[in-house]
């Protein structure tokens, strides 16, 4: 009889920690749409980069690297602007215009870089040039 008053005692507690387990599991973390939505973004901004960084793999000499320098400029300036989309700000929308400065000035020092000579070395002071006015209207968007 003592066994079997322990036998019930045991499963009566069983099935009230099972009840008690289900009332409190949490339910399944709920998707926040703008984050799925950012996350898809991001995910084909680097699909976009992948495919471009491929159809450069065709070319040859500089212009297989002003097109690899091309993409990955792309890609941060796509990166900028999602994510001044994603959290508006000003400190967000100067990296959007940082990003822009900087992939322009990548990409035409690369293109420089096709030159010789006295040629090439105005090409690559015109591109800082360039450059630095840039960065010079970033910093007076912080004011």
């Amino acid at each position: 009889m003592k066994k079997l008053l322990l036998m019930c005692a045991a499963a009566s507690c069983l099935a009230v920690v099972q009840v008690h387990a289900q009332v409190n599991t949490p339910p399944a973390a709920a998707v926040d749409p703008a984050m799925a939505e950012y996350k898809a973004a991001r995910d084909k901004i680097s699909a976009d980069y992948k495919a471009d960084k491929a159809a450069c793999d065709a070319m040859k000499d500089n212009a297989k690297d002003v097109c690899k320098e091309e993409a990955k400029g792309k890609e941060k300036i796509a990166k900028a602007e999602l994510d001044q989309k994603q959290k508006p700000s000003d400190s967000n929308a100067r990296k959007v215009a940082e990003a822009k400065v900087e992939v322009a000035y990548a990409i035409a020092k690369e293109k420089c870089d096709d030159q010789k000579g006295e040629a090439k070395s105005a090409c690559v002071k015109e591109a800082k040039a360039t450059e630095a006015k840039g960065k010079a209207d970033i910093k007076a968007m912080k004011k």
